[in-house]
């Protein structure tokens, strides 16, 4: 027993660790600001000049902004399973696009990155969307306790939409309850049998404020037909024009509370998702629609988080972190003008592809870190992934991974930190079809397989292709020049490792 440290002197003396050589020092605050299908090009700091993000490009300005960084996935729940677990999604058969009654992806005593932070001393909150499954198998109680959530994996605190805005529920959960729910009026909600005690765009798009261009014609909430069915629970119905502030309200809350304390916080922000019905605040304010607006609005939310940073003197002691959970798509499923207002704005940037896509539109995506007075401002072009995320902070609160612990997840602390310009030595990428890609060094790898190249109601190429693709990146950054035939040796090469990350089951171990 005298060998043993309980985990309150541990957390404490974690809180000292050594941050900058043998100087003992206080953790940071870490924040993450997660976008939602932001597109590498959707920011001007990284060259868009239709849209102008001043909020974010300040972040950049005082930061470290990557160009060569990565999600796992080019779609949503994969990508946030991967950030939280530090494993691959594609390892498991249930992390596909979860409908909004999903039971948990991620068992409850799970490691995660959230449970990492709170081993080390940290508190730790989610604001904003999920997505990533609730409740047991079967699904969520929307009535009454909700369990196997957020606050079951290392979340303290947890203010969040259950799915996503184009899926019903379309309610907050708070902790365990959904909010502001009438017990008088139940919610029901189904994605196989129809509910139709309340209307749906299909049968009376009348009603709609905004009609969908494929699917989402399901229960009509706040004059938006949605995916799925529900019904009951009107007092608790979010209204979309106030989603952004009412989350970013709910974030700055957490912080101001526990800014005596060290936190961990996921602020999880629905822009740019459809359906966009941003604040009349930020409405026609782009000249690109709705979704320009919505950008707009992403903007002020992180501008609004690191304000209250800066106003309480946390900078120097607070990583912010502002990325994407995946590439972007323009038209998503409503008819909202994103094509027709688009006036040149390439949402992508230099990349090919978007959001589901194999290529790299998909999967780099906006990368930017600042921690004031720690990090040199600057722009690094070292290989990153949000995989790592958990390893990397681990390192940081000096917590030892178990082998079975985040299992595709290297400690790259010194290049989020900027001490490092090397990174990764590569990355892999995960489409919605379930292709994978990998990149090392200049050669990205797509491995060859059936399926559609186009996606036709996005209209996003997909990365498909019976032939296996090989592209230099530092000479071609779009993807349009196939090499493959040319170098079969590096094919072989990448194929070979590509194999080998999927079949040993994780990745850790093949580090050098």
């Amino acid at each position: 027993m005298k060998n043993k440290i309980p985990v309150a002197v541990w957390a404490s003396c974690a809180l000292l660790s050594c941050v900058n050589g043998n100087k003992k020092e206080p953790l940071p605050n870490i924040i993450i600001i997660y976008a939602d299908d932001l597109g590498y090009g959707d920011v001007s700091c990284n060259g868009a000049t239709k849209i102008s993000t001043p909020n974010i490009d300040k972040l950049a300005k005082h930061g470290l902004r990557f160009t060569n960084a990565h999600c796992t996935s080019a779609t949503s729940t994969p990508s946030r399973y991967s950030l939280l677990t530090g494993e691959y999604p594609w390892r498991r058969k249930d992390t596909n696009i979860a409908t909004g009654d999903a039971s948990a992806i991620i068992q409850p005593g799970s490691t995660t990155l959230a449970s990492v932070m709170k081993d080390a001393g940290y508190t730790t909150a989610v604001v904003g969307k999920w997505h990533l499954g609730l409740g047991p198998i079967g699904g969520a109680d929307w009535n009454g306790t909700i369990t196997s959530g957020p606050m079951d994996i290392g979340f303290d605190y947890n203010f969040i939409i259950p799915a996503t805005g184009d899926r019903v529920p379309c309610v907050f959960v708070e902790e365990r309850r959904v909010v502001g729910l009438d017990p008088k009026d139940p919610i029901k909600v189904s994605y196989k049998e129809p509910i139709l005690i309340e209307p749906t765009g299909k049968d009376h798009p009348e009603l709609l404020k905004m009609h969908p261009s494929h699917g989402h014609d399901m229960t009509i909430i706040n004059g938006i037909s949605r995916i799925g069915y529900m019904s009951g629970g009107k007092s608790s119905w979010w209204i979309d024009e106030d989603i952004a502030k009412v989350i970013t309200g709910k974030a700055i809350e957490f912080i101001e509370k526990n800014r005596d304390k060290p936190f961990f916080l996921y602020f999880s922000t629905h822009d740019i998702h459809v359906p966009r019905v941003p604040n009349q605040q930020f409405t026609g304010k782009s000249g690109m629609g709705p979704r320009g607006d919505a950008i707009l609005e992403f903007d002020w939310s992180a501008g609004e988080i690191i304000k209250t940073i800066d106003n309480l003197n946390l900078s120097d002691n607070t990583i912010i972190i502002i990325t994407s959970d995946n590439g972007p798509v323009v038209d998503d499923g409503y008819k909202d003008q994103a094509v027709e207002k688009l006036n040149g704005h390439t949402p992508a940037g230099p990349l090919r592809g978007g959001k589901y896509s194999a290529f790299d539109g998909g999967t780099r995506v906006a990368f930017i870190v600042r921690w004031e007075g720690k990090i040199k401002p600057g722009i690094s072009d070292a290989l990153v992934s949000q995989v790592d995320f958990l390893s990397s902070f681990a390192s940081l609160t000096g917590r030892k991974l178990a082998y079975n612990e985040a299992p595709d997840s290297f400690d790259q602390l010194n290049t989020l930190l900027g001490k490092s310009k090397t990174g990764r030595e590569w990355v892999t990428g995960h489409a919605v079809n379930g292709r994978l890609s990998i990149i090392k060094g200049d050669w990205k790898f797509i491995e060859p397989g059936p399926g559609e190249k186009l996606m036709i109601h996005t209209n996003t190429e997909t990365g498909n292709d019976s032939l296996p693709q090989l592209y230099n990146l530092k000479d071609d950054l779009h993807e349009n020049n196939n090499l493959a035939s040319q170098y079969p040796g590096i094919v072989k090469e990448l194929t070979d490792l590509l194999e080998k990350i999927k079949n040993e089951g994780r990745s850790r171990n093949l580090v050098k």
